[in-house]
C-alpha cells in the first residue's frame, strides 16, 4: 500500500492548541463499522454506549518534563530514556553542533556527548543530572507551537496517570477525557506503554511496506492481563493500548502479564484479535496512527468520519475531539 493512501487536507485553524475548557467537553464522533453510519455526540455520552460487561482498558503511562534546554539557549534536548549511571539517550537540535565530545550545561550540570547514533539521537553522560522538575518542560507535540504552561502540567496528563510510571515522552491522548467521576463509573483495568517520539513521526517512506516501525516499552501486570481476557468486549482507550493487546495477541496468542517492547505496524488490511472498539483522537494525516484506525473501521470509512468531523470543525490531534468507533 501507498504512504500517499492515507493523506488528507486539515485546516490548521482546527488543530487544537489548548484544551477544552472541561476535562470531558470534548465532542464525539461516534462510527458503527457494522452499519458504516456516522454519528454527532459528545464524550460524555461514551458511558451511556458501553455494556455493564464491558471492560475499558486504559493507558496509565505518565508524562515526563522530558524538554530540556541548555543555559545558554542554543540547544534543545529531548530525553528519550535515562539510561542509568547519569546517561541519557537524547534527540538534540541543532544536532550538527553537538558531536561527541561536545559540551552543553542544562541548569548548572555539565553533559558531554559521547556518542551520535545512526539515526541522528545522541548519548549525552552528566556530571550529575539536571533536575526534570525544575529543569525540564513537558514535551508538547510541535504542532502546538508554543511551549508548555502551568496549565498543561495538570491537562497534558490523564487523572489515571501513574507516578511511578512516568516514562513517556508524549500523552495517551484518549485518556485526557476522562474524569475521576466517570472512571469510577466504568468496569476499566490499565496497562503501560512509553509513549515515545515515534508516535507523531508520519510515514516517510513511499510504500508502507518499507517503513521501519519505532520501538515502545509496555508492561501488563497479572491482574490486568486476566480480566482482559476474560472480557467479553474490550474497548480500547486510544492506539498506545491497542498496540500492546495487538501484539500479545500476536505472539503469545494472547494477552499474558509481561514486559516487552513493541514495534507493531497496524495498518490495512489486518485482522484485530484482542479490540472490539476504540476510542481515539484524531490523527496526523500519513501517520500510522491513521493508519491504524482505517485498519480497525475500514480506509473509506475512516475518510468519511474524518471528512465529516473536518466540516463540522471538531477540534484536531492531542488536546482535540475524539471518535469511538464501535
Amino acid at each position: 500500500m501507498r504512504t500517499e493512501d492515507f493523506d488528507y487536507h486539515l485546516p490548521a485553524a482546527l488543530i487544537a492548541g489548548r484544551p477544552p475548557e472541561k476535562r470531558d467537553g470534548a465532542r464525539m464522533l461516534l462510527v458503527d463499522r457494522k452499519a458504516g453510519t456516522i454519528q454527532h455526540r459528545h464524550f460524555t455520552d461514551f458511558p451511556s454506549l458501553l455494556r455493564p460487561d464491558d471492560l475499558v482498558i486504559l493507558n496509565n503511562v505518565r508524562v515526563a518534563r522530558a524538554r530540556f534546554y541548555s543555559d545558554d539557549g542554543r540547544f534543545e534536548l529531548l530525553r528519550l530514556q535515562m539510561l542509568g549511571n547519569q546517561s541519557w539517550h537524547c534527540m538534540a537540535k541543532p544536532g550538527k553542533r553537538l558531536a561527541p565530545g561536545r559540551q552543553l550545561i542544562v541548569g548548572g550540570c555539565t553533559g558531554t556527548v559521547t556518542e551520535v547514533q545512526a539515526d541522528g539521537t545522541r548519548i549525552i553522560q552528566w556530571d550529575r543530572e539536571p533536575d526534570e522538575e525544575c529543569h525540564g518542560h513537558l514535551p508538547l507535540p510541535h504542532y502546538m507551537n508554543r511551549e508548555d504552561d502551568a496549565a498543561d502540567s495538570e491537562r497534558y496528563q490523564t487523572v489515571f496517570a501513574a507516578r511511578d510510571h512516568t516514562t513517556a515522552i508524549a500523552a495517551p491522548t484518549a485518556g485526557l477525557h476522562f474524569t475521576p467521576e466517570i472512571l469510577a463509573d466504568l468496569r476499566h483495568t490499565f496497562i503501560t506503554l512509553e509513549v515515545g517520539a515515534g508516535t507523531f513521526q508520519p510515514v516517510k517512506a513511499e510504500n508502507l511496506k518499507d517503513h521501519v516501525m519505532h520501538t515502545e516499552r509496555y508492561q501488563v501486570t497479572p491482574a490486568s492481563a486476566a480480566l482482559i481476557e476474560a472480557a467479553p468486549r474490550r474497548i480500547a482507550i486510544g492506539t498506545t493500548v491497542t498496540r500492546v493487546l495487538e501484539h500479545a495477541a500476536a505472539v503469545h496468542g494472547q494477552v499474558t502479564a509481561h514486559a516487552g517492547e513493541t514495534s507493531i505496524f497496524i495498518h490495512p488490511p489486518y485482522q484485530f484479535q484482542r479490540v472490539d472498539a476504540l476510542l481515539t483522537n484524531f490523527h496526523l494525516p500519513k501517520s500510522t496512527l491513521f493508519m491504524l484506525v482505517c485498519a480497525f473501521a475500514g480506509t473509506d470509512l475512516m475518510r468519511q468520519a474524518y471528512e465529516e468531523a473536518i466540516s463540522a470543525r471538531y477540534r484536531f490531534y492531542s488536546y482535540g475531539d475524539c471518535m469511538l468507533i464501535v
